[in-house]
């Protein structure tokens, strides 16, 4: 039930960030066809860009957790072995998924403080407050995802698990297509590898 609730979630966030990314393409090309083919830009084109980067950057937060795409910095973390290294994710993602509740927190505080005042966007009007639900929506989502990677590192046996889904095996595309490249070479017949020299 709860992987079905969480890929739910994830169609969700996938579905809110692409059309947040399309409605921010179309509103920028009618808006430079407004200004240089029609002399006229549209009044709200940049406010709604502004929204929809931030719906777009803080959904983004939980579903890039999701697929263990979020930046690391690793270099102790790779150093020990599988085991140990187990461990040192779950404390990871415990205090991450706290950080991430914390601001989560301070984040509504800001909107019901900013719902109380009434301030309204200045050109579409819309009530302030609901620009920023984004930011509480994804900051909590990001924190109940490392709170699923802290589970899944404490109820399985084997791997890494840098989110419920994905284990923590990087593969450094680059290194990958080096390595693919000299079993090609070792694998050509010797005539052919005097030929390219």
């Amino acid at each position: 039930m709860l992987l079905r609730l969480d890929q739910a979630i994830n169609w969700i966030e996938a579905a809110i960030i692409g059309l947040s990314m399309m409605i921010m393409a179309a509103n920028t090309v009618a808006n430079v066809l407004g200004r240089y083919v029609f002399s006229h830009s549209l009044y709200f084109s940049e406010e709604l860009n502004e929204i929809l980067m931030v719906t777009v950057t803080f959904m983004g937060l939980g579903y890039i957790t999701r697929n263990g795409r979020h930046i690391r910095m690793s270099a102790l973390y790779d150093m020990v072995a599988e085991r140990p290294r187990r461990w040192l994710m779950v404390f990871i993602a415990l205090t991450t998924a706290a950080a991430m509740f914390f601001l989560a927190w301070q984040a509504w505080d800001y909107v019901a403080k900013v719902a109380a005042r009434g301030r309204m966007t200045p050109a579409m009007q819309l009530p302030l407050w609901t620009t920023y639900v984004s930011v509480v929506i994804g900051l909590t989502l990001t924190g109940l995802q490392y709170l699923y990677a802290a589970w899944a590192n404490l109820t399985r046996r084997s791997g890494v698990w840098i989110s419920y889904c994905e284990t923590d095996e990087y593969e450094d595309p680059e290194l990958t297509e080096l390595l693919n490249q000299q079993g090609t070479a070792h694998a050509a017949r010797p005539d052919e590898l005097q030929a390219e020299g």
